[in-house]
């Protein structure tokens, strides 16, 4: 459970910092390509801080997914009312897969499964 009070106090955190730099994060007169580099360089690390310790379930990584399409939402300026799927936001947002699932399960798994570590170098 302390986990849990950890991921939720780093949610959080990361909303409060979103919530500093909405005048950017939420301006249409910048690209999204440029909205997602600076949510991907100054929100996520605060999201993201420790998760190297943390065990994964499937409600904490629904959560962390949560979050993510929380802030593509408030950056794309979708209001809660209109019902729209994630799939629809992640298009609109230019994005295959939220960043969060990607990152927990995705090249970790493949680079320990391959045997290699770092710069491609054999353990």
């Amino acid at each position: 459970m302390a986990k849990q009070t950890e991921i939720s106090a780093r949610t959080a955190q990361a909303k409060i910092k979103f919530q500093k730099m909405k005048t950017i994060l939420t301006n249409k007169h910048i690209s999204i390509e440029t909205r997602k580099r600076a949510l991907q360089c100054y929100i996520e690390p605060v999201l993201m801080y420790g998760c190297e310790a943390w065990t994964i379930s499937k409600q904490i990584q629904n959560k962390l997914e949560a979050t993510e399409m929380w802030f593509l939402r408030r950056m794309l300026r979708i209001p809660w009312t209109a019902k729209k799927r994630n799939e629809r936001v992640l298009n609109e947002a230019n994005k295959r897969t939220t960043k969060t699932s990607s990152h927990l399960s995705g090249p970790r798994d493949e680079k320990r499964k391959t045997g290699t570590f770092g710069n491609n170098r054999k353990v």
